[in-house]
């Protein structure tokens, strides 16, 4: 494994298998045997748990709902796209050579999975302690950096379209651009026929969220 990426994981594998294993993509094997699906499913696991443990540690007087936001917010598919790009992560990525020219060393899906990847790999070859380790250096600054848990818009509107007796909230794909590793959704809300308010995001799900945000922010302009 290069010194480089020793630097980034904090960690010195043992068994270099399964840094291979984390770091490739079913595009580079014939199966997903070999690829890093089975220890992403495992990482998954691991940062729940560390990510859990953290926030209560963070904070001990906040209640289970807020913690929860700030939970997803965490483990999202965006946020561990980030974590890998800032940790620089996406240049050892092994790929086919079909992935590798669409760009797949920049989708946000195939960078959030190797980042779970690593971390199942690192708890099998070293425990819960190194693992724990990488997570606290790139997701602690992040826990840290607001007082107050993340905001949720799609339930900020839902909860005043039925304070005004409108129904739910209604959302509507009306763009896919871009390329396949780094789509942009537009996404289009509305409630009981007031005018529509568009959001765009890297996923359906940021859009709908900035969509929701946009319609807020224009009933309150009223």
């Amino acid at each position: 494994m290069a010194a480089e990426l020793t630097d980034i994981l904090g960690y010195k594998f043992s068994n270099k298998t399964l840094v291979t294993e984390a770091l490739t993509h079913r595009s580079r094997v014939r199966t997903n045997t070999g690829s890093y699906e089975r220890l992403e499913f495992l990482g998954d696991r691991v940062l729940a748990l560390v990510i859990a443990d953290l926030l209560l540690t963070e904070f001990p007087s906040e209640a289970e709902g807020s913690l929860a936001k700030r939970f997803a917010e965490l483990v999202r598919r965006e946020t561990l796209a980030e974590v890998a790009g800032k940790a620089g992560i996406a240049s050892h990525i092994l790929l086919g050579v079909s992935e590798k020219e669409r760009g797949g060393r920049e989708s946000k899906t195939i960078l959030a999975d190797v980042c779970e990847a690593l971390l199942g790999a690192i708890y099998l070859d070293g425990g819960l302690e190194p693992a724990r380790a990488f997570i606290e250096q790139y997701f602690l600054p992040r826990i840290q950096e607001t007082m107050e848990p993340p905001q949720d818009a799609k339930t900020a509107l839902q909860e005043w379209a039925q304070s005004k007796g409108y129904g739910l909230p209604t959302y509507r794909q009306v763009l896919c651009d871009g390329p396949d590793h780094a789509p942009v959704f537009t996404i289009s809300v509305t409630v009981k026929g007031i005018s529509p308010a568009q959001g765009t995001g890297s996923s359906k799900r940021i859009a709908e969220q900035a969509a929701a945000k946009q319609f807020l922010a224009g009933q309150s302009d009223d």
